[in-house]
């Protein structure tokens, strides 16, 4: 990973987006609501919220679950405490990205029960809906890390199988119930300033270095003359990059609309969820830079007493998409019973 990819810190979790397999690092543990934007953090892309098996029925699972199988076990399983100073490498990234694991089947991390949860049922709250599933639950949800080792049944699981392993881990050794209600919330939507039209730093991937291609590192990766997403080593991946003046580089190879709505609002605190409403399909390469703020809590706020380019103006600028306030229908995962198991 290259020197100035280091890491970006959020509230209530100890090592959340630390989830990296030798590439993509992220460490957003100790920051409040604000943007506290030291360095830059990389997260991977991936699908929204499903809908937990829990008290559903086979209908009712979420396409990516029933397309895993439904429900596995790892073979084998072990749980310990993680010490607060330390922190090793999982095995891969426990994210929502549908990437390739390494094989084996052999599964390790160390993170908060929070994590795990997120991981299992493939959901990425925004800082407000993570505290709205954790403010009732005992601090050691979100402080403990816990060090898992297990080896999955089979010898190449999917990262989903991989997550369906996870939930009944957690059901059996952290007694955890939980479900999903759909709550009319407000949000934005991400919609086009001009309808069928996109910025200068938004093109279809299709324009842009194929996923299989080699990619060659530009000599400055922060240079408007780096193509859309260009910095971007690999596919799939979200990532911000620091960039001179106190700015910061959004920027994306072969994303999609739902996914950079999905990841907006975890990398820049807009303060409410954000759904796509673009129409606009397939996948897209981008580049977003802006200044950076503290505490972003709306689109007046946002406006306001500002310097820079607004991570809002630069929206409209540079991808010719907008947000709108609106109330949509979202689904939230409700954790409605959890133990802390006895280490093993």
């Amino acid at each position: 990973m290259p020197a100035e990819l280091a890491a970006l810190s959020e509230s209530d979790r100890r090592l959340r987006a630390r989830k990296t397999q030798g590439a993509f690092a992220a460490d957003r543990a100790n920051c409040a609501a604000a943007l506290a934007f030291a360095a830059s953090a990389l997260l991977a892309a991936g699908p929204a919220f499903g809908q937990s098996a829990a008290g559903s029925g086979p209908s009712q699972l979420p396409a990516w679950q029933t397309a895993a199988g439904g429900h596995m076990e790892f073979e084998v399983a072990s749980i310990r405490l993680g010490e607060t100073e330390k922190f090793a490498s999982p095995t891969f990234a426990l994210n929502i990205d549908d990437t390739p694991i390494p094989p084996g089947g052999r599964f390790f991390a160390d993170f908060s029960l929070e994590t795990y949860i997120e991981f299992a049922y493939k959901i990425m709250p925004t800082h407000e809906e993570q505290k709205a599933m954790t403010e009732h639950l005992p601090k050691w949800v979100a402080a403990q890390s816990f060090v898992i080792e297990a080896k999955a049944p089979v010898p190449n699981p999917t990262k989903d199988q991989m997550r369906l392993m996870m939930q009944s881990l957690l059901a059996d050794r952290f007694k955890l119930a939980v479900h999903f209600e759909t709550k009319e919330m407000p949000a934005f939507a991400l919609v086009p300033v001009k309808p069928g039209r996109t910025g200068p730093r938004l093109r279809t991937h299709a324009e842009g270095l194929a996923c299989d291609a080699k990619w060659v590192a530009p000599a400055d990766r922060t240079s408007p003359s780096v193509p859309p997403g260009g910095f971007m080593p690999a596919c799939g991946a979200v990532a911000l990059l620091a960039a001179p003046n106190h700015t910061f580089i959004l920027g994306a190879r072969d994303l999609t609309m739902d996914h950079l709505a999905l990841y907006l609002p975890s990398l820049i605190p807009f303060g409410r969820p954000i759904v796509n409403q673009t129409g606009l399909a397939g996948a897209f390469d981008l580049s977003l830079q802006f200044t950076p703020e503290q505490g972003i809590a709306s689109i007046a706020d946002a406006q306001a007493d500002s310097q820079g380019t607004t991570a809002f103006e630069a929206l409209k600028e540079q991808l010719g998409l907008t947000l709108k306030p609106i109330k949509a229908p979202l689904q939230i995962l409700v954790i409605d019973h959890v133990e802390e198991p006895s280490p093993n």
